[in-house]
């Protein structure tokens, strides 16, 4: 387990992703703790192995995960919400649903898309919220969980966003207008 854990915290990038690929099934704090930590390590691929080994671990971690999302590290609290969203932890929802107000946008864009994944109809109000949101990802991402589960918005919501000018917002919203009808959100 120290070696696990000191290839983790000092390894290559190429010793971490050949130990993370080993750990899906660990259920030791600690190294749990490490695999998480790596979600913000600088090296995308080693953070996609981190995600996937924790998305495939079989153990229940879901409390830990959970935890994980209040830590200060933006990119840990974003990616865990989608690892967890993943898991399909509709536990997490509650936890999940604080960080669609979370100071960093890429939090919230995943929080939104995590609410959206696990089918969060109680979010209906944080999605709703999120098309008025600075940040145009945080935008597409409620577009989208509004679009998945079929909550209705006001034609005047939909122009609103419309002002933005961008070319996905406007192939979400024809979407959005064939789910509901020619009769109106």
């Amino acid at each position: 387990m120290e070696n696990i854990s000191k290839v983790l915290e000092f390894g290559s990038s190429k010793e971490k992703i050949k130990v993370l690929e080993t750990l899906d099934n660990i259920d030791n704090p600690e190294i749990l703790e490490k695999i998480i930590s790596k979600l913000d390590d600088e090296d995308v691929e080693v953070r996609g192995e981190a995600f996937s080994s924790l998305l495939l671990n079989k153990n229940k971690i879901s409390n830990f995960l959970i935890k994980s999302l209040n830590v200060a590290n933006k990119n840990i609290r974003g990616f865990t919400s989608l690892v967890l969203a993943n898991r399909n932890e509709t536990n997490a929802i509650p936890e999940i649903i604080k960080l669609a107000n979370d100071e960093r946008s890429m939090v919230r864009s995943c929080a939104l898309g995590a609410l959206g994944h696990l089918k969060a109809q109680e979010a209906k109000g944080v999605f709703l919220q999120g098309l008025s949101d600075t940040n145009l990802e945080v935008k597409k991402s409620a577009l989208q969980a509004i679009i998945d589960l079929k909550i209705s918005i006001s034609e005047e919501k939909i122009n609103e966003i419309l002002k933005e000018k961008d070319p996905e917002i406007e192939k979400m919203i024809l979407s959005l207008k064939k789910i509901s009808g020619p009769e109106g959100i």
